[in-house]
């Protein structure tokens, strides 16, 4: 059966419970698959081909809420003003008015001093507005979850602030709270003797705490979504090309492969492409986290959305729209934000039966209140106190706003998690294994040194040796061919005549007249040449190439791998985090065990071949060990899916980045320590943001039953705790 994709836009939810039941709802047609993230107000839905998008947008309107589907080619920048978000802008004003409003009835209530005569009923013209208009977002959806037969937060609230505001209304008109000279204090415990008591500062600054609640709540949501904002808003907007040898500016939407575009200097790539002609330095700090800027020149790949610095470049667009790298980072961010952690799907099924155990819970407050011989007014305080402290919103806010600033900061120093699940695993592993090529080392070959013969020159043997090379196609030969252009002024290197290549063993020329082999030392000696007997020896850690001239070994080239600069700090790091290197090379094992020692790992398994990488793993897991696995090449790919975390370097080959499960954007291994640790940092915070609201709630609830809260106070704690847990989550901003 053929899945397709589909992305919601859902409006009107307040809370995680809402979030559950537009979920439960999608997930109830036949073959959907729907989840419904609270913080980034989107449903994710898989459904067959037979069932429409318009099928899935009556669903969630029939649910009570709005629905809208998203274009995926253009995604929405909220990056816009305060001032320019209508739904915050209006949470602002109402915010502002209620809480003018509500602050003298505020401080009347708790001063029994300025209790003037008749206060009362100026309290009650004042909270009257706030109690209706400023609470009138909770009423509507109150009432529209009532008439899909459903609760939610927005329920307590609204029963909270209209029975509190209903019973000082009949306090005052049928009660003895009307009467001139009537004062009253306010009190931390459910207390009073009846109809004598009037809850207009209840109703009143209860709605202005939610309203500030949920205008904090909502900017945080904004600021913890920031950076995968940033990364989209990376892409230029308009482009010059080059059409018919004239330079015509147009949207970059128009681009097409092999378009060729100007970048001029300080402006930016607008995609992905090789350049043409032209040298610049690009600034990849804003895609990769990388400070240095890189040199480019012609034939070199260049990114979308980096900044040339200097210089102006030609180049051929190999990539537009939703297949450039940014955007596929951008897709990989919001897939990981979008997504739900095993350790939240605890908190899911909790909120979704949370909002009808308060109301009955509230209603067995009241009678045992009653049963046991308080008065009317305890019961009716202690049921407010119960409504309105019960906030399922801290539980629906703790993982997606952590996950949306902990993969939104990765985004910005160049680490893409693919999933939420994906934190759990990095918690787990005790073992890292490192590919050696391309990971911990260059992943290019040099030139290390030249040795030769008693009585010949070295520079020679390089010149000789490099005129041959230079016809090759091998990563030995073209670092031999490198070295001798760079030793020779102008860089030209002699022609080389009768050229022959055995593949895998070396090749064959003549320069100047003279006959030169170069390659290995057996096969110089199956062709005849004869070892010099003053033939040093080179480094056990490189690789050695012979040359013979003219019938003679002269000398050895020694080629090896560079070690990244980084990778020794790298290594050190990944032990401070509590795990084990490995290094696992398909090269010799001198040659590993020389690599090793300079970084600092002491497990190496070498000479394997690219199939028996996974096996490597697999072994390992075998032992009992929770394995990650860092590579870049296609040889990697088997051995990264079989790993319990797979972490690939964006430098490598689109396999092994397909089947990791952590994608570092540039190749330096320190990224792997920074992306393990930031993962488990997230995790964690996710972990305290649930503790704290299941925490909250536990301890919360029977205090408010018992009658140890009143409900001001009540309204004031269930705020503070959904601002808590996202300033908690925002703090990964800062990693």
């Amino acid at each position: 059966m053929t899945l397709q994709s589909h992305e919601l836009e859902i409006g009107g939810m307040t809370c995680a419970s809402c979030a559950a039941r537009v979920e439960k709802k999608l997930n109830k047609l036949d073959g959907v698959e729907a989840s419904v993230n609270f913080a980034t107000e989107r449903a994710y839905v898989s459904a067959p081909a037979f069932v429409d998008v318009a099928d899935l947008v009556q669903t969630v309107e029939r649910t009570g809420y709005s629905a809208a589907p998203v274009r995926q080619d253009a995604p929405e920048d909220d990056s816009r003003p305060e001032d320019d978000d209508p739904e915050l802008a209006e949470l602002r004003h109402r915010l502002i008015v209620s809480a003018v409003l509500a602050a003298p009835v505020l401080v009347l209530s708790m001063v029994p001093a300025w209790q003037f005569d008749n206060w009362q009923w100026l309290s009650l013209t004042l909270a009257a507005p706030v109690a209706v208009w400023g609470a009138w977002p909770f009423h509507r959806a109150a009432w529209v979850n009532a008439r899909h037969g459903a609760a939610t937060m927005d329920t307590l609230i609204s029963l909270g602030v209209a029975a509190a505001f209903g019973w000082s209304v009949y306090a005052l008109f049928w009660g003895h709270a009307g009467v001139t000279g009537m004062t009253m204090e306010i009190s931390w415990f459910a207390q009073g003797s009846g109809a004598d008591e009037i809850y207009l500062e209840v109703a009143s600054a209860v709605t202005v705490f939610i309203l500030l609640g949920r205008y904090l709540e909502h900017r945080a949501k904004r600021d913890s979504g920031a950076a995968l904002r940033a990364l989209l808003s990376l892409g230029a907007k308009d482009v010059v090309v080059l059409r018919e040898g004239r330079e015509v500016e147009i949207p970059v939407g128009e681009l097409g492969v092999g378009d060729v575009f100007v970048v001029r200097p300080g402006g930016k790539v607008a995609t992905d492409g090789e350049v043409v002609s032209g040298a610049a330095s690009v600034d990849l700090s804003m895609l990769t986290g990388e400070s240095v800027p890189v040199d480019v020149g012609p034939g070199d790949r260049v990114v979308g959305g980096t900044v040339a610095t200097g210089g102006r470049l030609m180049v051929s667009a190999t990539a537009v729209g939703g297949q450039t790298q940014l955007a596929q980072m951008a897709r990989l961010v919001e897939n990981a934000q979008s997504g739900k952690a095993p350790v939240q799907r605890l908190a899911d099924r909790i909120s979704a039966v949370f909002v009808p155990v308060v109301l009955v819970l509230a209603v067995l407050t009241w009678v045992g209140w009653m049963v046991t011989g308080g008065t009317t007014t305890e019961a009716f305080t202690a049921a407010v106190a119960v409504l309105i402290i019960a906030c399922p919103c801290a539980l629906g806010l703790a993982t997606p706003t952590a996950l949306l600033a902990g993969t939104g900061r990765g985004a910005q120093r160049g680490i893409l998690v693919k999933g939420p699940e994906v934190l759990e695993s990095t918690r787990r592993i005790d073992t890292i294994v490192l590919d050696k090529t391309g990971t911990v080392t260059e992943g290019a070959m040099h030139v290390t040194g030249v040795a030769t013969a008693s009585g010949f020159d070295g520079g020679e043997l390089l010149l000789l040796a490099g005129a041959v090379e230079a016809a090759s196609e091998h990563p030995l030969g073209r670092a031999i061919a490198d070295a001798a252009r760079s030793a020779v002024p102008g860089g030209e290197l002699p022609k080389v005549d009768r050229f022959s290549t055995t593949t895998g063993l070396g090749v064959a020329g003549t320069v100047d007249g003279r006959s030169v082999r170069v390659g290995r030392l057996p096969w110089l000696v199956e062709h005849g040449a004869w070892p010099s007997t003053s033939l040093p020896s080179v480094d056990p850690g490189t690789t050695p190439v012979h040359v013979a001239i003219d019938g003679v070994v002269r000398g050895v080239v020694a080629v090896a791998d560079r070690v990244k600069p980084t990778s020794a700090e790298a290594i050190t790091r990944l032990r401070g985090l509590g795990l084990d290197p490995v290094l696992l090379t398909g090269d010799r094992r001198s040659v590993a065990e020389e690599v090793a020692r300079e970084v600092g790992i002491t497990e190496v398994v070498a000479e394997v071949l690219p199939e028996g990488k996974a096996a490597v793993i697999a072994d390992l897991q075998a032992r009992g060990r929770t394995v990650a696995m860092v590579g870049d090449g296609v040889n990697d790919a088997p051995a990264l899916a079989v790993a319990d975390l797979g972490i690939a370097m964006g430098t490598g080959s689109d396999v092994a980045i397909e089947a990791s499960d952590l994608t570092l954007v540039r190749g330096d291994l320190l990224l792997t320590s920074d992306a393990i640790a930031l993962s488990r940092q997230t995790l964690r915070t996710i972990k305290q943001n649930l503790g704290w609201a299941f925490g909250y709630n536990v301890a919360a609830l029977p205090l408010a039953a018992a009658g140890f809260l009143n409900p001001l106070i009540a309204g004031a704690a269930m705020a503070a705790s959904s601002v808590l847990v996202v300033t908690n989550s925002l703090r990964l901003r800062k990693f």
